[in-house]
């Protein structure tokens, strides 16, 4: 018990160091989760996708080396952009899965990326992929995840799995994958992931508003996916995004449209 108490104290004390924009005044930012531990919640997510092929058919690798190589290529330019905080702590991974009908990507902790074939085909250009790449990767690298989930559990039931409780971490890892790979962030955590795409991109050659386009088709739909019902309205944050990019006197203009016509025109 006294060993579980100090690590409840050691958690609190370090919470204000974790996150992007982490404050231990604000319950909303505390994180109870080490980088470390990050890292291994992120391969159980991993490892229950991978068991679950059903619901998670990932691309073979084998025949795909082409399309595989440019997605990636997409998410190490960002990665190893200098504006990623984690780019070196994170074993980041981008895998791709097979499903047209789901227009959606996300990442787990740790930095694990999905993307769906349905989000690649939808999209038009390659800064709009990108634009929605940039923000999975803010969540993992801001942490919005674990902080999501110590908000959930609370710092007395992730002491008890951090102190080497595998049915807990289990369930943790169940909750990731139960919710398409990820929490309902909040406001704020969704606010925070389109600036930091407008930032990953606003170097770059790149239109830095990316996501905003990929908003603006979304809203399109006439039946737009059902997790937009959970995030911010899409219209307000095509509007926070172009507005962070002339903050940031983003100049970047290229699309990169027939480059990406090309090469999602490799996906089975």
């Amino acid at each position: 018990m006294k060993g579980r108490k100090m690590i409840i104290i050691t958690l609190m004390s370090v919470a204000a160091l974790s996150g992007c924009k982490t404050l231990l005044s604000d319950a909303n930012h505390l994180n109870a989760f080490t980088i470390q531990q990050d890292k291994e919640l992120g391969d159980q997510v991993a490892a229950e996708i991978a068991s679950k092929p059903s619901e998670y058919p990932i691309l073979p690798e084998k025949g795909n080396e082409k399309i595989y190589g440019y997605i990636r290529g997409l998410t190490q330019s960002i990665i190893t952009g200098g504006k990623v905080k984690y780019s070196n702590q994170f074993n980041w991974e981008t895998h791709i899965i097979m499903d047209d009908k789901v227009l959606n990507a996300f990442c787990t902790p740790g930095g694990k990326i999905y993307v769906y074939t349905g989000l690649i085909k939808f999209l038009d250009s390659e800064d709009q992929l990108m634009g929605v790449l940039g923000h999975e990767i803010a969540h993992a690298d801001c942490r919005h995840s674990t902080a999501q989930l110590t908000k959930q559990y609370g710092i007395a039931f992730l002491a008890d799995a951090l102190l080497g409780n595998k049915a807990a971490l289990n369930q943790i890892a169940k909750t990731l994958v139960g919710g398409v790979a990820g929490l309902s962030f909040s406001r704020a955590n969704e606010s925070e992931a389109d600036e930091k795409s407008v930032e990953y991109l606003c170097s770059t050659s790149l239109n830095a508003t990316g996501a905003a386009g990929f908003f603006k088709k979304i809203e399109g739909e006439k039946q737009p996916p059902t997790w937009l019902s959970t995030h911010p309205n899409p219209t307000n944050r095509i509007a926070n995004i172009e507005k962070k990019a002339r903050e940031l006197n983003c100049s970047g203009s290229q699309t990169n449209a027939s480059t990406y016509k090309k090469m999602k025109a490799l996906l089975p």
